[in-house]
């Protein structure tokens, strides 16, 4: 079978040229080559330097990139070269290289990765440009490149193909390396804090840490079934009983649940545990630590995401679940004691409820999803959630409502903080209303963990503890709407 058969003419006009390399005693596919300068590094240095400078200090430099384009000129030519850092341009002249490197460089093609020695100069136009004295090839691109304005623009190709967006589009690029910026920001701030980054196990036998779908891998050696886990919640609180006292884990979750602009099955969180201390001192942290990311990350601590001016800057809105739907509806839920009464004001809104959603902390918290969340825009903690869809958190002095927060931001939940429940009787009873309501369909709730329990019964020193989505994070702190765009590599349907 003819492997070129279904490659278009540039695809074998490239592959054609691979011998061709070989008369030059050139490998296509090319070998280590020493780099001395990034892009930015010459940019850094040499940008604001005139002409006449540049002629008298003759410095010199070493780079390696991609070919982003060309523009030959008989016996001179002119390419730019693209490394991580940025692009440059480069002036090939025969008289420099030589006839010899010359012909060599006549086979070089958009997208080729290419290693060039020479001296920084600027042209007439002012342009900062490598005068090549050496020019070596380093791997042949074997496909065109997308042309530049009209290209990779669909979304889901993107994604797919993450290795060639990135090769064609700056923003990605930029994307690219910002995550791990904020990633950085986070641990700089946390670590400052006395917190200790650990790593916990990715398989659990049980099914914990927060509300949601699973995904499970069957393990040949035990013979047993697992869950990639939902959340880290759990081993971080045992480290908190063993003593370790500030525990923070980045980490990849798995939930077997829905793909749209603001999930992914695969994605990735903070969750940090600190001892003696409560939901105030996880409202500190939260600030702290996002003001700090928005400055390393962007710059600033007010920020514009699509359109919307969202201000870090300011201390975040503290307001209770209770006190906002009531500012939205004018129902006022801590007034309600009685499901019937409840299910009758849902009934009249529209809102139709699960068979395991049968208690007024329930619909309280229906009530917030569907007339308050997609309100708020700038920072906004909301705090004092119904005991019923908060299975891990201490009560409050009303035993109706525990001591916890989610912190939104553009319409969407950024972060999820508790003070820890920390009593094993209680812990336990939790546990067991979660399988009654996981026994009437949800497939969401927690299982019981003995083994959590028992460690509970050891002593875990009051707490409090924090999630927060670093995708969703990462989206507002670059702008963009589709978290498939913050992840490398996301969950795609088939083609």
């Amino acid at each position: 079978m003819d492997n070129n058969q279904n490659l278009n003419d540039q695809e074998l006009a490239r592959r054609e040229k691979l011998e061709k390399y070989k008369s030059f005693h050139v490998d296509p596919f090319g070998k280590a080559f020493k780099v001395t300068h990034s892009v930015k590094n010459i940019r850094d240095a040499y940008t604001k330097k005139s002409p006449n400078s540049l002629e008298r200090l003759k410095p010199m430099a070493t780079v390696a990139g991609r070919i982003k384009n060309i523009r030959r000129m008989g016996k001179a030519s002119f390419m730019n070269i693209q490394d991580k850092t940025g692009n440059i341009q480069v002036y090939m002249g025969i008289d420099v290289v030589g006839k010899k490197t010359y012909e060599l460089f006549k086979l070089a093609d958009i997208g080729d990765i290419v290693g060039v020695t020479g001296r920084i100069m600027k042209t007439r136009t002012g342009e900062l440009t490598i005068r090549a004295e050496k020019y070596t090839h380093l791997t042949k691109c074997l496909h065109p490149l997308p042309e530049k304005f009209h290209g990779l623009v669909d979304v889901e190709e993107r994604s797919r193909r993450r290795y060639l967006d990135l090769i064609v589009n700056e923003d990605s690029r930029a994307v690219a390396f910002a995550r791990p910026r904020l990633i950085r920001s986070i641990q700089e701030y946390l670590d400052g804090q006395d917190f200790v980054e650990v790593e916990t196990a990715v398989l659990s036998p049980i099914l914990g840490g927060a509300n949601a779908r699973p995904f499970v891998a069957h393990m040949n050696a035990l013979d047993k079934d697992f869950y990639l886990r939902i959340a880290t919640e759990l081993n971080l609180k045992r480290l908190l009983v063993g003593g370790m006292e500030r525990v923070y884990e980045i980490g990849r979750l798995f939930r077997n649940e829905g793909m749209d602009a603001s999930h992914n099955p695969e994605f990735t969180t903070i969750e940090a545990y600190q001892a003696y201390s409560d939901l105030q001192g996880m409202r500190k942290l939260a600030e702290g630590m996002i003001r700090k990311a928005a400055k390393d990350v962007t710059g600033s601590d007010i920020i514009t995401y699509q359109d919307k001016v969202i201000d870090f800057h300011k201390p975040f809105r503290w307001i209770s679940m209770a006190d906002l739907i009531l500012e939205k509806t004018g129902v006022d839920f801590r007034n309600i004691y009685e499901f019937e009464e409840a299910k009758k004001l849902a009934d009249e809104r529209g809102i139709k409820l699960e068979k395991h959603k049968n208690t007024v902390g329930h619909v309280m918290n229906e009530f917030f999803e569907e007339f308050c969340e997609a309100d708020l825009i700038q920072p906004t903690f909301v705090y004092s959630y119904p005991i019923e869809v908060s299975p891990l958190t201490k009560k409050g002095k009303d035993p109706r409502y525990t001591e916890r927060f989610e912190l939104f931001v553009n319409g969407r939940e950024l972060a999820n903080a508790y003070t820890e429940l920390n009593d094993p009787i209680d812990q336990k009873e939790r546990f067991l209303a979660q399988l009654k309501a996981k026994e009437l369909g949800d497939e969401e709730a927690n299982e019981m963990d003995n083994d959590f329990i028992e460690a509970l019964e050891y002593g875990m020193p009051p707490a409090g503890g924090i999630g927060m989505g670093i995708d969703r994070l990462c989206m507002l702190l670059t702008n963009q709407e589709n978290i498939r765009e913050v992840i490398l590599f996301p969950m795609m349907k088939d083609r």
